[in-house]
């Protein structure tokens, strides 16, 4: 049953609303295109190149098949972002495990958005039994997606440095973990 939440405009007092709610195939046009323009432009993925869109409607059908939380934010039909926690790593040892994603649309960030997602992401994976979910954010200049996750009770595990490169410069891996 997808959740109508609201949220005040800054500065306006006028009331928007979004509606969440567990991702489709047909969402995968949009989910792709804010993933693709986050590739592109930014480096909380170290990918060079956005996956065709048929990876991207593959991992939603297997995400659903598996069971996997994956939540879209969506108002008038358009998906203003979403979170999804997939497998950590593929061995049984770590079934208890996943890990977070989040990707909001360009024009949304900055308005809450990210926390609202994640805490639902995060309450989906709980019920399905999960123990740990971990963070793995590129960039330690990242910080908006550092302080959200920090924000929903993750704690700081660790740091790779230097292990990508992208946009002629070398980047670090932070690692986040929260306990359910």
């Amino acid at each position: 049953m997808p959740i109508i939440l609201g949220r005040s405009d800054m500065g306006s007092g006028a009331q928007d609303s979004y509606t969440l709610r567990a991702v489709v195939p047909d969402d995968t046009d949009q989910v792709h295109g804010i993933l693709a323009r986050s590739i592109m432009t930014g480096t909380a993925s170290f990918s060079l190149e956005p996956p065709a869109p048929s990876e991207t409607r593959a991992r939603i059908e297997r995400m659903i098949d598996q069971k996997l939380p994956w939540i879209v934010a969506e108002r008038d039909g358009a998906i203003l972002g979403y979170a999804l926690a997939d497998w950590f790593r593929p061995r049984p040892g770590y079934r208890f495990t996943l890990e977070d994603s989040i990707y909001i649309h360009e024009d949304q960030r900055g308005q809450g958005l990210g926390s609202v997602l994640l805490i639902d992401v995060l309450d989906k994976a709980r019920e399905r039994g999960t123990k740990q979910v971990i963070a793995v954010i590129g960039d330690i200049e990242n910080t908006a997606s550092i302080n959200l996750h920090k924000s929903c009770g993750f704690m700081y595990a660790g740091v790779l440095k230097n292990v990508g490169f992208k946009f002629d410069r070398w980047l670090d891996t932070i690692y986040m973990q929260r306990e359910l």
